[in-house]
């Protein structure tokens, strides 16, 4: 007779290893400012797992590293491969993967497209610019069991339409529309918001508006989390710094000091040395 040994499983056994869930992200509302950067690949992904709360894979990357002027030619195939990328490299983070420039133009569309995000990366979230007028699209992805994090504020991928990168909320009938952007994301079923380039007393006013965290990127304190785009809060991006960003590294010249000692190095023969040969 074969003896069958029943083992109890408990809620806890049962949990996800994720650090971040979206339960723990909207019971930070009012308690802990949400700590979010963008990541790209397995490397940095890692790097950053233990300081982030959760971790954006922007289509920022199409400025950053592909030397593009706008986020608009990012395709859905790369923000899956390096979707896929970070979630390798920093396995237990809350990952958010951007919809990139026109895979959201119909609710049809952004299902589609944020299925096949779903199905092929394991990613946690989707984020989604737009604020009311993306409502629908919005609620018909969380109808159909797609997390959603808005975007409102500062649009990128919608630069070119507005003729460049323009603060938001400088006046009361566009503070009064973040306002009302904010709660029709949030009815939704939006989990977070993202709210960029707008001043920091209508960000405050919008975080207190909803119940769900409003994280800010040039958006000042009165909100309730951070996000910044990794290569310049690095100093490794040199183009150009926005005023919001702060730099807590010179990491460009740093990377290129290293690269300029190696070089010398290689030339004069000191590089390898014994330490460094089989």
């Amino acid at each position: 007779m074969v003896k069958i040994s029943l083992v109890k499983f408990t809620e806890k056994d049962c949990e996800m290893k994720k650090k971040m869930t979206i339960s723990k992200i909207l019971n930070a509302k009012g308690e802990k400012p949400l700590v979010m950067i963008t990541a790209y690949d397995a490397l940095f992904a890692k790097l950053f797992e233990e300081s982030a709360d959760i971790l954006l894979v922007g289509d920022s990357l199409n400025m950053s590293f592909a030397g593009k002027s706008d986020t608009l030619s990012a395709t859905l195939d790369q923000m899956i491969y390096h979707t896929n990328a970070v979630c390798t490299g920093a396995k237990e983070s809350f990952v958010i993967c951007d919809m990139p420039f026109g895979t959201y133009m119909s609710k049809e569309q952004a299902l589609f497209n944020a299925v096949k995000v779903f199905q092929e990366t394991p990613a946690d979230a989707v984020k989604i610019e737009g604020g009311a007028d993306k409502a629908e699209i919005v609620k018909y992805l969380t109808s159909n069991g797609i997390a959603v994090c808005g975007h409102i504020g500062l649009l990128p991928q919608s630069v070119r339409s507005e003729g460049g990168y323009k603060v938001k909320g400088k006046d009361e009938r566009s503070a009064m529309s973040l306002v009302n952007d904010a709660k029709e994301i949030e009815l939704a079923g939006a989990f977070c918001i993202v709210i960029e380039g707008v001043k920091a007393d209508v960000a405050a006013l919008v975080s207190a508006s909803v119940g769900v965290p409003v994280v800010g990127i040039g958006a000042g304190h009165g909100v309730d989390g951070q996000v910044l785009v990794f290569s310049d809060m690095l100093g490794l991006f040199e183009e150009f710094t926005p005023k919001f960003v702060k730099k807590y590294l010179d990491g460009a010249t740093l990377v290129k000091d290293a690269v300029a000692t190696y070089a010398k190095e290689v030339v004069s023969r000191e590089f390898p040395s014994e330490k460094y040969t089989y």
